[in-house]
């Protein structure tokens, strides 16, 4: 029986990553991402109107299904964001039928996983989460596509990219670092999901997500809304943006969580098994080909 990569990702001794480079956190590399960044930015006034078939909520709905794909799978965080920039500048400027999306998000994780995974995702293994309702071939001839529609342009960078920098610009305690990664990541990964991010440059969602993930674990605190206040200040200057265009990139994000976070309008909770275990969510196995 093959193996699966997330058994292979438990092995740790399987698995490389390179250590840290200061070289890369310096403010030039800051100042260079920021200078890259809006070359990548998908036309949203053209991807409104140029689909004539896809409808933002079935963006969204193949958006959650590949970020459960890399979650099966264990890819890198990397892997999601970049992504869907490839998916939404794709569709930017090539008319799709809406049978076709999750072929082009299939193809959007393979090519994504190649730039950022040291083993990639295999075209075998991507339509199996299909159903293999895509075809290895179709997913070749996508990917093909996909990557002549990006003019071979994929090195995009991401709104992950910045949060080092970020962090390093600011106050934070050092101590709770990883905690603030973790959330951060998080708001990161529910950006990408949501469409109404997508016109929201790299760094901005990166700079909010931040904002963010460190308001939420210090609310109720004392000092609380200065310490939200100062570090907004911070990382707007960081990012050479205005600070209320932050804070209200932030206040749509906060509010986009806390939608999603919210029971669905007269859906049963989840129901138990005999042990009194609750039902667990269900897997992209189980989600698989996404009828549109």
């Amino acid at each position: 029986m093959e193996t699966s990569r997330a058994e292979l990702r438990s092995e740790s001794e399987r698995v490389c990553h390179a250590q840290a480079d200061p070289c890369l956190l310096q403010a030039r590399v800051l100042t260079k991402l920021l200078e890259t960044e809006e070359r990548y930015l998908p036309n949203r006034g053209a991807l409104s109107s140029l689909q004539q078939e896809i409808q933002p909520h079935m963006r969204n709905r193949v958006a959650c299904w590949m970020l459960e794909v890399c979650e099966e799978e264990s890819c890198e965080k990397e892997v999601f964001p970049l992504a869907m920039s490839y998916l939404d500048r794709f569709l930017s400027v090539v008319s799709l039928e809406k049978s076709r999306l999750q072929l082009l998000g299939s193809a959007c994780l393979l090519l994504a996983s190649k730039l950022r995974e040291s083993r990639p995702l295999s075209v075998n293994s991507v339509c199996a989460y299909t159903a293999h309702w895509s075809r290895p071939e179709e997913l070749r001839t996508m990917e093909l596509l996909l990557l002549n529609k990006l003019r071979w342009d994929i090195a995009a960078p991401t709104a992950l990219e910045f949060v080092e920098h970020l962090i390093r610009a600011t106050s934070l305690a050092r101590v709770k670092e990883q905690v603030v990664r973790k959330h951060t990541d998080t708001f990161i990964a529910l950006c990408a999901t949501d469409g109404e991010f997508t016109s929201f440059p790299p760094s901005m969602i990166g700079a909010a997500s931040l904002a963010a993930a460190v308001t939420g674990l210090h609310a109720g605190q004392h000092g609380h809304w200065l310490l939200h206040r100062e570090l907004t200040d911070q990382l707007a200057h960081a990012i050479r943006c205005d600070p209320e265009c932050l804070r209200t990139c932030q206040e749509q994000l906060e509010a986009a969580l806390q939608a999603r976070l919210q029971p669905a309008h007269g859906r049963a909770p989840p129901r138990a098994d005999k042990s009194g275990e609750q039902e667990r969510s269900r897997t992209p196995t189980d989600i698989r080909d996404i009828r549109l």
